[in-house]
């Protein structure tokens, strides 16, 4: 029973936590078991296999974390770096904010570089900082793929590019949270240290699991570093890898079923098709934007993210209200504006477990409530864009052709 009634299902488009497919909530019925019976290590085994591909490495080492995309930052700085050391990191809106909040209490020294909220992070003060950088005084980059505060992507094959050209030692962090699964993303051939992501996002499980996943130079860097980690400490899990046993405390069981039927998923689409169908949805979403005469928070197309979409209202209306009015009158649930953007835009989450007709249901719901809260859109203006564009691009599927 829902804590508060509303006939139908419920439309989640946040981005992120994101409808979970009925594979999964089915491979996560299922009662308790013992974590060092034979069964437990062996479908682990497997997960960890093959959860290296949604990272696209042949070499990273993965840690399934019971956690959440907080916890699995920790995790990526507390393994590698030690109390002092120099990160040069990237302010582009509130998710990257927060980890730059959990670095600096960490007690790192922290280089910031701030850009406009609605702007990617700017890879050419980060290109003079590392052609300063003759000492490599600078141990680590961490930059977020994707902020889903503001509906920004980051170039992560620049930010290789740049190491590449000044030789430049240090490591690559990247939160791949809202992006792994669903956007590009190729840790080997960009050479990222740690990439990080969390359960409730692409991957469409439940909150509760963070997966990290550490290049052999971040499994190095383990050696060194001097950061204060327990829970988080990759040594213990690599410890019991080598035992067979994989854990060094008791996981969610229910969620790694989970994570099978959900990787099962992926792989039946193909995770290249996966990609493609949040560009189509990311695509559709826009011109729907367009179409209502709105525009996007993010400045530039090259910036524009697959998996959410921050629209821009009027001075005269309050973003909040679109979200209540959604929630409240059309069983909608769509992203409030956080922080800086608070009141000033609203986000469309396209990610996960999603198709074409589903979005269009959403976009039919965001012109009501504009509608509603006094804007003059034409009602089916933004679906019909977005429906046109997919009519044109969706393809069968596979495995009905």
């Amino acid at each position: 029973m829902d804590y508060v009634y509303g006939p139908g299902r419920n439309h989640l488009f946040v981005p992120g936590p994101v409808n979970i497919p009925e594979q999964v909530i089915r491979a996560m019925n299922r009662n308790n078991e013992d974590y060092r019976s034979p069964a437990v290590p062996a479908l682990t085994k497997t997960l960890l296999e093959d959860v290296k591909k949604i990272f696209k490495t042949a070499s990273g080492t993965p840690f399934l974390i019971p956690t959440t995309g907080t916890g699995a930052w920790e995790s990526a700085l507390t393994n590698t770096l030690s109390p002092g050391d120099r990160i040069v990191t990237f302010l582009i809106g509130q998710f990257s904010l927060l980890w730059i909040d959990q670095q600096q209490r960490l007690n790192f020294n922290v280089d910031v570089v701030e850009s406009e909220w609605g702007q990617g992070a700017n890879l050419e003060i980060l290109a003079s900082k590392i052609a300063e950088d003759r000492e490599h005084t600078i141990k680590a980059i961490c930059i977020v793929h994707n902020e889903t505060a503001t509906g920004v992507t980051n170039n992560l094959a620049t930010v290789r590019k740049i190491l590449d050209h000044y030789q430049h030692p240090a490591l690559f962090l990247v939160d791949g949270v809202s992006s792994i699964c669903a956007l590009d993303f190729r840790m080997d051939e960009w050479g990222i240290d740690v990439a990080l992501t969390g359960s409730q996002k692409a991957l469409s499980l439940p909150t509760g699991m963070g997966i990290v996943c550490a290049s052999a130079k971040a499994l190095r860097a383990t050696k060194t570093a001097k950061s204060v980690r327990v829970f988080f400490d990759w040594n213990d899990y690599l410890k019991f890898y080598k035992l067979g046993t994989y854990w060094p405390y008791t996981p969610s069981i229910q969620l790694l079923y989970g994570l099978r039927a959900a990787l099962d998923l992926i792989f039946e689409e193909g995770l290249d098709n996966v990609i493609a169908r949040h560009a189509r949805l990311g695509q559709a979403t826009r011109l729907a934007v367009q179409a209502w005469g709105l525009k996007n928070c993010t400045q530039k197309e090259e910036w524009y993210s697959d998996t959410v979409t921050a629209v821009v209202v009027p001075s005269n209306i309050d973003s909040s209200e679109i979200v209540r009015r959604a929630w409240k009158r059309y069983n909608l649930s769509l992203g409030l504006g956080l922080n800086k953007v608070a009141g000033k835009v609203f986000r469309i989450g396209h990610l996960g477990h999603l198709n074409e007709l589903q979005l269009l249901g959403c976009l039919a719901g965001v012109e009501m409530v504009l509608k509603d809260v006094g804007y003059p859109v034409k009602l089916g203006s933004g679906v019909a864009a977005a429906s046109a564009y997919l009519q044109n691009s969706t393809p069968y599927i596979p495995s009905r052709i």
